[in-house]
């Protein structure tokens, strides 16, 4: 990871956090860590380990490759797809034929 994609990681974990309505200390100790540590995250102080980076999706709601994605936009076509692809796989078969009617309308205009 560079240190453009360093700096955005504190920047995307703080903001996932305050979307979720979480505190600091909260976040730690679903994750089992100190709440130190996610400080150190969100200041760029440190990177989260590959562990507490799985933890951290899980704990968000939020695929993996999502949130790498948000963290390295490089990666964020293939993260989108990845999500996209996650997310209609839960769909029943009604539920994505009327997706695809909708997809096919927006692609009209």
């Amino acid at each position: 990871m560079s240190n453009d994609q360093f700096e955005n990681l504190g920047a995307q974990v703080k903001e996932l956090r305050i979307q979720m309505n979480l505190t600091q200390a909260e976040v730690a100790k679903a994750l089992n860590v100190t709440p130190g540590y996610i400080s150190n995250v969100e200041n760029n102080r440190t990177a989260m380990s590959l562990r507490v980076l799985i933890y951290y999706a899980r704990l968000m709601n939020i695929s993996l490759d999502s949130l790498i994605g948000r963290i390295a936009p490089e990666y964020k076509k293939t993260a989108l797809d990845n999500e996209l692809l996650q997310l209609i796989s839960k769909l029943d078969d009604t539920a994505k034929t009327k997706l695809i009617k909708t997809i096919k309308l927006w692609m009209k205009k």
